[in-house]
């Protein structure tokens, strides 16, 4: 920790003041220090053992010394194994004297204590060199300074012990004080430009590793297609989309597979050769043909991308599209400029049929030839039809510019969706087509009565336009959970083709050429301005013990926790209705 709060000039700044805390990027700082008590510990070890040598051949008798060694190894194994890695900071701090004091002081000791006949200034570079990197440059120069002070001091000492003029040692202190200087000022700028190089590797290598993940999330989720292929034909990456266009096989799951392995994966093939080998982008349609299926054609396009490393071959990235997509990207905006276009339409005709209707019937009323009746009629019905598809735009243009809100709350939806039904089905002479499985609870949606008939009313169209004609061949569900309604309608009709089923929302979109298409569209318009869902599934029913698959419609709803009407004891008619 730094204990200084002064000015962080180039004098007093640290070389690895970018690290004030280590953590786990900074590696480079723990191995330094691990680096620095190792070389302490062993230079402990090599004293001990030079101390010993010297006291069992005779060289020297001195047990201070060896006890100086005994205790600078067994300090510096102490900080090897104890002391946390930590910058020393700026400052003559506790950290600063359990290192780098500790050794001067052992250094200085055996200088003094052996006198001439072995000389130690060598290791004080040791101190040094650990204030240098793991410190400030004041630290390090003030360390070097410290150093300095003690071989002069040392020098004096001796001078005035021997009592004679030697003025060699004087300068041997002096240069070595100036080489301790030099190594500080230069090991401090050589670590902290090594810091702010390592700092800013990481920071870059941080940016690189979040711009690829980005990449790879983009490109996972992309509609389109994408794969890395080789001179060789070998995919090296592809994303969902395009691992989805080239087929559901095996290989495909193996992270690289190659191209040349199925027939139907030929023409991109052949696209990404000949751009490989032109060096130009190539764009082309191509249509892949799979095992049992229909052919699908995809628009693939491809571009050459730089080669990864030395001696490897470019690599070319290929996109691939489904036009289908494409082509109903492109229905849907042309369905959307007609359907503008109809409701303009719909405001001009609707007083021109209003008109003709009504002289067809003042007609009707004076004519008695059953031939010229028929007329009549069949003119009054196509009138009415053509009033009900104008009705139907027109209804389009409502739901859009609707805005609903909490005051839309409609109070007891199951008996609601049960009246409708029964309703509906007394109109098409159909009561034992319909089942019902309906939670009588008295609960609260947001949704209006009106606009939910007119729901009700075209899912159960659509369900009896494609059901059979049997004993609960339509069946009606209404469930609660705690925040949701859920009301669906169930029919027994064949599955429907994928094309069909694509394009069940759409507007103008019907299988069949009397619909005006705008049915299930306008009821999903009315849904999301209030806020409910209606949606499509393949499902299985119970009916005559027996499992039959269908087409189910649901309708989920968003409750209201309103005060309603509590249950009465008494069943209510359209409860007992359900028994």
């Amino acid at each position: 920790m730094r204990q200084e709060h002064g000015d962080h000039s180039w004098f007093g700044a640290s070389a690895l003041d970018a690290l004030p805390e280590p953590t786990e990027d900074q590696g480079d700082f723990k191995r330094l220090w691990q680096a620095f008590m190792t070389a302490r510990l062993v230079l402990g070890v090599v004293l001990v053992i030079l101390q010993i040598t010297l006291y069992v051949t005779g060289s020297a008798h001195s047990k201070t010394l060896l006890a100086v060694c005994a205790a600078y190894f067994l300090g510096t194994l102490a900080t090897r194994m104890y002391l946390r890695p930590r910058p020393l900071g700026g400052a003559f701090t506790r950290s600063w004297g359990v290192l780098i004091g500790i050794d001067v002081l052992a250094f200085s000791a055996l200088q003094w204590l052996h006198g001439n006949s072995l000389n130690y200034t060598p290791l004080f570079a040791l101190p040094v060199l650990l204030a240098s990197v793991l410190g400030s440059l004041r630290l390090a120069l003030g360390t070097a300074a410290g150093v300095t002070m003690l071989l002069l001091g040392g020098a004096v000492w001796t001078q005035i012990r021997s009592e004679l003029d030697n003025p060699a040692s004087f300068v041997q202190a002096g240069l070595s004080g100036v080489g301790y200087f030099a190594i500080a000022f230069l090991a401090n700028q050589l670590a902290t430009r090594l810091a702010n190089e390592g700092k800013r590797a990481r920071q870059s290598q941080l940016a690189a590793t979040i711009q690829r993940e980005v990449n790879e999330l983009v490109i996972e989720a992309m509609p389109e297609g994408v794969m890395i292929v080789d001179q060789g034909g070998i995919v090296r990456a592809a994303n969902p989309a395009a691992r989805q266009l080239l087929g559901d096989e095996y290989r495909l799951r193996a992270a690289v597979f190659d191209l040349k392995t199925t027939p139907a994966w030929k023409p991109l093939l052949h696209l990404c050769k000949l751009s490989l080998g032109s060096g130009q982008a190539q764009e082309a349609e191509v249509s892949l043909q799979h095992d049992g299926g229909a052919p699908l054609k995809v628009l693939a396009r491809t571009r050459l991308a730089a080669p990864q490393g030395i001696g490897e071959d470019s690599l070319c990235v290929l996109f691939l599209q489904d036009q289908r997509q494409a082509e109903a990207r492109l229905r849907t905006e042309k369905l959307a400029s007609m359907g503008r276009m109809s409701t303009a339409v719909a405001h001009e005709i609707r007083n021109p049929l209003a008109a003709i209707a009504q002289a067809n019937a003042l007609l009707a009323e004076d004519l008695s030839d059953p031939k010229q009746l028929r007329l009549t009629t069949m003119v009054g019905q196509n009138a009415k039809r053509l009033e009900k598809i104008v009705d139907d735009i027109l209804n389009v243009a409502r739901a859009r510019g609707a805005n609903f809100g909490e005051r839309d709350a409609l109070h007891g939806l199951s008996e609601a969706v049960h009246k409708i039904s029964s309703d509906w089905a007394q109109q098409h002479g159909q009561a034992g087509m319909i089942g019902f499985e309906i939670d009588p609870a008295m609960h609260s949606v947001r949704f209006d009565l009106d606009h939910l008939r007119q729901v009700m009313v075209n899912l159960l169209d659509n369900a009896h336009r494609y059901a059979s004609r049997q004993l609960e061949a339509i069946q009606i569900t209404v469930t609660y959970s705690e925040d949701f309604a859920c009301v669906s309608v169930w029919s027994d009709g064949a599955r429907m083709d994928q094309t069909v089923e694509r394009h069940l929302f759409e507007p103008f979109f019907s299988s069949e050429s009397r619909s005006s298409g705008l049915g299930l569209y306008i009821s999903r318009e009315l849904c999301e301005r209030h806020s409910a869902t209606l949606t499509y599934q393949r499902s299985s029913r119970e009916r005559d013990s027996q499992l039959h698959e269908g087409n189910e419609f649901m309708l989920t709803l968003t409750r209201l926790n309103l005060s309603t009407r509590a249950d009465s004891e008494q069943t209510t008619p359209w409860q007992a209705s359900l028994y």
